[in-house]
């Protein structure tokens, strides 16, 4: 069978360094791979290079071929005709997929109309069809920016797979996504792979052994081993994939509590409080108080209000009714917020070393701080040359991380911290986090959609819906 997609000897290189080498593989109409592997394993990058979409400053070398065309002999009018119709894209950010002044139904409307040259009813109608099949029923009128992370995930999984594209290419489709939506949208692709083909890069194992096919490890920019997805997940032949496999949450130890068990002395204080959101109640009459070195799970469906709760408690948000009261005396820009999509953190276009040499001379932080947060992170210093939006989402997460940590927090809202981390990196973050809880008398709220991570970590859990 002739492959819909066939990569033979890829290789990416940001000057000399490589990120992606030597890299082939084929994908036949009802095939589905996902990719696993540590954050920075050159997996994004892949997707990019299939697209046609890499940045400037990289450079690449091999074959990519489409229905056997090599896309290096396309013109760029031929290689966007390919969009949408051949080949669809789920970036592992839904706000770069989505029109911020578009309602979330016209977005996928307008796929219909522009790539099947649908009548406006009939596209209209299967924009409907399709919300409703990712549980957005209700957002059809709503702007993505009136939408949760994990509800603009689905919004954007929808206005990509319109086309009926036979080659799709999903990056982490169901980051910030509880386990029932989560699973749907692993269905959702397997599907996809049994009509064309899927190539899917994923942190979660399950999405893995759910979308099944085969699945791929990578490390450093190169493949280590490929199999029945089956195979790889029960039984691993590389040590590296076993250390994938078992640093998935469940196999965590409980995190050593304090002795007394009891939080320090509280750092904020909320009583009544309440929002609407969309003419949805997210919470009403909530009381918490959060105390000095305490870790606090916060857990929910996609679109319940945990980020907007988090807002709140930072003074980001004005709540519908309530207080909330921080503990004098301490400055503000010591009560963080970590964001579940890190591009909306950082300026776009400016190396990110600029944006770190600023904090340091705005708050007058000690510069010697920063390279070994850097190594502890697993953060190459040359990724301060680029800026934000060429570097991976686990990467840029992890900067993100790296930065709040300079300004020694006394409250950290961490939403989402590990959704683009491998389970290998997710583990040495989230021990990373909670020690400068403990030791440095940090209280973090933690919000997860993964249960077993909050069992594990957090003494109270706060569920919202």
């Amino acid at each position: 069978m002739k492959p819909l997609l066939r990569i033979e000897n890829l290789s990416v290189y940001a000057g000399d360094r490589p990120l992606l080498e030597n890299l082939s593989l084929s994908l036949c109409r009802g095939e589905r791979l996902t990719i696993l592997g540590e954050t920075g394993a050159g997996k994004s990058i892949l997707i990019q290079a299939i697209m046609g979409l890499l940045p400037p400053s990289l450079r690449a070398s091999g074959s990519i071929q489409i229905d056997g065309r090599d896309l290096a002999t396309l013109s760029r009018r031929e290689l966007e005709c390919l969009w949408g119709r051949r080949l669809a894209m789920l970036p592992q950010e839904p706000w770069h997929a989505l029109d911020p002044l578009m309602r979330a139904g016209r977005q996928v409307a307008e796929v219909y109309a522009c790539v099947l040259r649908q009548d406006a009813e009939r596209a209209a109608a299967n924009a409907r069809r399709d919300l409703a099949g990712v549980g957005l029923e209700q957002a059809g009128d709503k702007l993505p920016g009136q939408l949760s992370g994990g509800m603009a995930q689905r919004l954007a999984f929808c206005a990509a797979t319109a086309g009926g594209a036979q080659i799709v290419l999903a990056d982490e489709p169901t980051k910030g996504l509880d386990a029932d939506r989560r699973d749907h949208i692993a269905e959702l692709l397997r599907r996809k792979g049994e009509e064309g083909c899927v190539l899917t890069i994923s942190h979660d194992l399950e999405v893995a052994r759910r979308i099944g096919g085969r699945v791929l490890v990578m490390r450093g920019g190169r493949p280590l081993e490929e199999g029945p997805a089956e195979q790889v997940l029960n039984a691993p032949t590389t040590d590296y994939s076993c250390r994938l496999i078992q640093a998935a949450p469940g196999h965590w130890p409980r995190i050593e509590r304090r002795a007394d068990g009891e939080p320090g002395p509280a750092v904020l204080e909320a009583r009544g409080l309440a929002k609407r959101h969309g003419g949805k109640r997210l919470f009403q009459g909530l009381d918490l108080r959060v105390g000095r070195g305490e870790i606090l799970g916060l857990v929910g469906d996609s679109g319940c209000g945990k980020s907007s709760l988090g807002d709140i408690l930072l003074g980001l948000l004005a709540p519908d009714a309530g207080q909330v009261a921080r503990a004098p005396g301490i400055a503000r820009h010591r009560y963080l917020k970590l964001y579940q999509d890190p591009p909306a953190a950082f300026a776009a276009d400016i190396p990110l070393g600029r944006l770190f040499a600023d904090l340091l001379r705005l708050h007058r932080l000690d510069a010697s701080r920063l390279p070994p947060l850097l190594e502890r992170l697993r953060l190459h210093p040359t990724l301060l040359e680029r800026p934000a939006h060429e570097v991976s989402g686990g990467e840029l997460q992890r900067l993100a991380i790296a930065r709040a940590l300079l300004l020694e927090p006394v409250f950290l809202f961490a939403d989402e911290p590990v959704s683009r981390l491998d389970p290998i990196t997710a583990r040495e973050v989230v021990q990373l986090l909670t020690s400068v809880a403990t030791e440095h008398r940090c209280a973090l709220l933690l919000v997860s959609h993964d249960p077993e991570l909050v069992e594990r970590v957090c003494k109270r859990t706060l569920r919202l819906g």
